[in-house]
């Protein structure tokens, strides 16, 4: 993680369900998304499914990357 946590957000590719896709989070998220997935005891891209199954749920499902954001406040 960079020494500052103000940064542009970061594009990484995960894979859910054997499709990939782009996310653009800060590296701060990137690094809490790591240590949250960790502590699951899953691989981030597992974790990452979890969190879209979930959002796609929501009667008003935000974007993949903010769900994540959402995600990793409230299970802090």
């Amino acid at each position: 993680m960079t020494s500052s946590p103000y940064h542009p957000p970061v594009k990484r590719s995960v894979q859910i369900d054997r499709h990939k896709t782009s996310i653009s989070l800060e590296p701060l998220f990137w690094e809490m998304l790591k240590q949250a997935a960790e502590r699951e005891g899953e691989p981030i891209n597992a974790l990452v499914a979890r969190i879209d199954a979930e959002r796609i749920k929501s009667p008003t499902p935000p974007g993949l990357a903010s769900a994540i954001r959402v995600w990793l406040v409230v299970n802090a």
